[in-house]
């Protein structure tokens, strides 16, 4: 059977749950996934070369990565030919590039760093979204940025933070979309501190003092992005769960949630709802954690497929912003993005095939006994052919093909990275 043929199929079988899987797809087709750029070259950046710190760690040696902004834009360029859907990119801070010979420092950082990645993304019709990038910097000092005590420390970062929010609207400006600008600070402790209060009152006062920057609001979307623990950092983190939440809801910015960034025992899926109660927007980074936050490939897993149901669900898709980040250096760089941003599509696509009326009515009537029957039933239905149906209206590889695709990149461009 041809691809078409199998589609016809699986559409009759979606169709007795009441499932109209072209509308499905044309709706799936119309959401954006920001694609981080970092999982491309290790979260290296341009603009410095010194250690990853802040409580990341990428693992791994394998062959190939960009080593220059063009290596990364082709590299990109590569994976988004594999990935089904409409797309953003996530840039951090320190993916800006110079003139050749310029030093860069990030307190200083122009919209003039970024023209050539707005000149990337115009051409290939893809929105831009930005990070502050608060880590692996001398002026990172004990671990500290904006809730430092030294007050030169903290105006350095205050001065980067403000320098983003002004390329994060000639951003929104140039493509024409507004840019989600995520700020995350690395700042904590590794042993137990002996004052938990003063580092976050300093926070809030340094974000106070950026955010009280002129942006247009429509166009800039400020984001703030927790995290409960970081390699160094295993005791204490400035910008924890509530502190997050908290100022988000009382200055009127996004709150991001990083799937990563919780105790194993949560999960994002069972937030998302109550947040959507109380914010307009919210912001989220997909990744996957192996028992703490390690960043690694997004996999078509139950918390993917939960966090994409909550959202169809909830009729959230024009509130919720999806971004992917993670970083991979043990594998074929390539196919990590595929791999991820395409389990994020296919998740996606299983929450839109869901007949969620039906089921909560089921819940709502008080018929579990059903509900739990049609939720098992639902998971056998033929997902994979109305996925490689979906790929070939996309003009992308579908099946295993897409990894022909990195194998034949691997060997004709990577493998000449020496």
């Amino acid at each position: 059977m041809t691809i078409k043929e199998r589609y016809v199929a699986a559409k009759k079988l979606y169709e007795d749950f009441g499932v109209d899987t072209d509308k499905a797809i044309e709706v799936l087709k119309k959401v954006p996934v920001s694609m981080h750029c970092w999982q491309g070259d290790d979260v290296t950046g341009f603009d410095s070369r010194q250690q990853l710190s802040g409580g990341i760690q990428t693992t791994g040696n394998y062959p190939g990565k960009a080593r220059t902004p063009q290596e990364l834009m082709d590299d990109i360029d590569k994976a988004l030919s594999l990935i089904p859907g409409r797309h953003k990119l996530n840039l951090h801070a320190s993916y800006a590039i110079g003139e050749p010979g310029e030093t860069i420092s990030r307190d200083k950082l122009q919209p003039r760093h970024f023209e050539k990645w707005v000149k990337f993304a115009r051409k290939r019709n893809l929105g831009l979204d930005f990070n502050p990038t608060f880590f692996s910097h001398p002026m990172v000092k004990n671990g500290l940025t904006l809730s430092s005590p030294d007050e030169n420390v903290r105006r350095y970062w205050i001065s980067h933070g403000k320098c983003c929010l002004k390329i994060a609207e000639y951003f929104a400006n140039q493509t024409g979309e507004p840019c989600v600008m995520n700020i995350w600070i690395p700042d904590g402790f590794k042993d137990i501190p002996a004052d938990r209060f003063a580092p976050r009152a300093r926070y809030k006062e340094s974000l106070d003092e950026i955010l009280s920057e002129a942006y247009d609001k429509e166009k800039v979307l400020p984001a703030l992005e927790s995290k409960v623990f970081g390699i160094g950092l295993e005791s204490y983190t400035v910008g924890n769960s509530e502190f997050c939440i908290s100022y988000a809801a009382k200055n009127g910015i996004m709150p991001l949630m990083d799937n990563g960034h919780y105790h194993p025992t949560e999960q994002v899926s069972d937030k998302i709802s109550s947040i959507l109660l109380f914010f307009d927007k919210m912001a989220l980074h997909i990744t996957r954690p192996v028992r703490w936050d390690s960043d690694h490939v997004v996999l078509f897993d139950d918390e993917t497929r939960a966090i994409c149901n909550e959202i169809v669900a909830n009729n959230a898709l024009d509130r919720v912003y999806i971004a992917s980040d993670y970083f991979d250096a043990g594998i074929n760089r390539i196919s990590a993005w595929a791999t991820g941003l395409r389990n994020i599509q296919k998740a996606l696509l299983n929450a839109l095939l869901t007949p969620h009326n039906y089921l909560k009515k089921l819940q709502e009537s008080g018929n579990m006994t059903e509900l739990m029957a049609a939720q098992e039933e639902l998971k056998m239905l033929p997902l994979g052919d109305i996925w490689n149906y979906y790929c070939e209206t996309e003009n992308v590889p579908s099946g295993m093909d897409w990894f022909k695709e990195v194998q034949k990149y691997e060997e004709n461009t990577l493998s000449k990275r020496i």
